[in-house]
């Protein structure tokens, strides 16, 4: 009787670990535009990675001007993003489930939207407990998902170095960007660390294209070392194009011209693919984007939103791949509505998106029609002098212990890179 106990024991449990589901992230419906989620310490919308115990900041516009009810609920994951085992009440002190109660509706705007921002902690939600990986996710008032997105909560229990260096690998010399790091455990006494210490090295705040789970090459006291020479390298990319249409009746440096219809309409300046041309810096702010606005007290409600055109001179259509607009004012999805169409007699691959007043950073980039397989560089190029952001993330979870915690993370800018 005690071994038919033990045994379903183990096949429950089993059948828990197989079943348990990697978690990504929904993409908001056309309704949803402009979701910025971030730190406090930040007006850029990236990706949030916060000390326990500071505010995140996520805000949104809804285009219907109906003034729905929106909701948010906020879970607790492991380290490759599977649910942790974690009861709500043991990372979170408060409530969740509670009604996005501080919206503002648009003025003095073609496009009717009603903005609505959700602060953490809150008099519902009044902390989280405990760090490793979380995910928000926004339900409407008939409890069906209406977008979600990821963060990070960490603790300040280790000292981590991020040095960007040009590629050791003779073949990507010119290419690629590899992230040297090193792990001093602090207070922490590491425990079997090949084992307990996992890293996540993020590009850009772009989670789609992170490494993952690299281990230590050596340790030398109480320092973890990663010198490796393919394992930690990302290609560098260029740096990204840019728009500015904060004033929607003047044209730019990057806008060509401006209409308006039932909303404004920019058209950008064409751009050219870079992957045969020599590397130029231009400053960036690596993918990101900001709403702003002239003439206005409060960009958050009194931006317009305007239909802006975007154009790649390409002199005929690349087979069997498409093209894609890309960054984070859609949190780097690949998605339908961010294809571009060949026009055979402008000699373009043409888009329009929706988006509101501000400054944008974008790129183009091409996707396997087959594979779905994603090359950054076939239309910009990668170069090892591109000013990149890294940021490295390092998680703990001693034997025995039941979650994944953030115990650090360190950053670096490949503008100071070295060889």
């Amino acid at each position: 009787m005690l071994f038919r106990f033990f045994l379903a024991l183990i096949t429950f449990s089993t059948t828990i670990s197989v079943s348990a589901q990697v978690e990504h992230e929904k993409s908001p419906p056309d309704m949803i535009k402009t979701v910025m989620f971030r730190g406090s310490n930040t007006q850029e919308s990236q990706l949030p990675l916060v000390e326990l115990g500071d505010q995140l900041l996520l805000e949104f516009d809804a285009l219907n001007g109906n003034e729905d009810d929106f909701y948010y609920k906020i879970e607790h994951y492991n380290f490759d993003w599977t649910p942790s085992q974690l009861m709500k009440t043991e990372y979170m002190d408060g409530f969740d489930n509670q009604r996005i109660r501080n919206y503002e509706n648009s003025f003095n705007t073609y496009q009717i939207y009603s903005h609505y921002m959700l602060r953490i902690p809150n008099q519902w939600t009044r902390g989280l407990k405990v760090s490793g990986n979380y995910m928000i996710k926004i339900f409407n008032d008939m409890d069906e998902l209406v977008f979600s997105r990821k963060f990070l909560v960490h603790e300040n229990l280790s000292n981590v170095g991020v040095v960007v260096r040009r590629s050791r690998d003779v073949k990507y010399f010119d290419e690629k960007q590899t992230v040297d790091i090193v792990i001093n455990s602090g207070s922490i006494q590491f425990n079997n660390p090949l084992q307990t210490v996992k890293t996540l090295i993020v590009q850009n705040n772009n989670l789609n294209t992170a490494i993952s789970n690299v281990g230590p090459q050596y340790t030398i006291g109480k320092d973890l070392i990663f010198k490796y020479n393919k394992e930690t390298s990302f290609y560098g990319g260029n740096e990204y194009f840019y728009f500015e249409n904060k004033d929607l009746r003047g044209a730019n440096s990057t806008v060509q011209f401006i209409s308006l219809a039932d909303l404004y309409n920019t058209y950008l300046f064409a751009n050219v693919p870079r992957f045969n041309q020599v590397y130029t810096y231009n400053p960036d702010i690596n993918g990101n984007f900001v709403v702003t606005a002239l003439y206005v007290e409060r960009p958050w409600i009194e931006a317009d939103y305007a239909w802006v055109h975007f154009a790649l001179a390409m002199d005929e259509p690349i087979p069997g791949k498409s093209i894609h607009i890309y960054g984070n004012f859609n949190n780097y999805a690949i998605e339908e509505s961010t294809k571009l169409e060949f026009n055979a007699n402008q000699k373009y691959y043409e888009t329009s998106l929706l988006l509101k007043q501000g400054f944008y950073n974008y790129k183009y980039v091409v996707v396997d029609n087959a594979t779905g397989k994603l090359d950054e560089g076939a239309i910009s190029g990668n170069f090892w002098q591109t000013e990149n952001d890294y940021k490295v993330i390092v998680y703990y979870r001693n034997l025995g212990a039941r979650y994944d915690r953030i115990i650090g993370y360190g950053s670096a800018l490949s503008i100071d890179i070295t060889n």
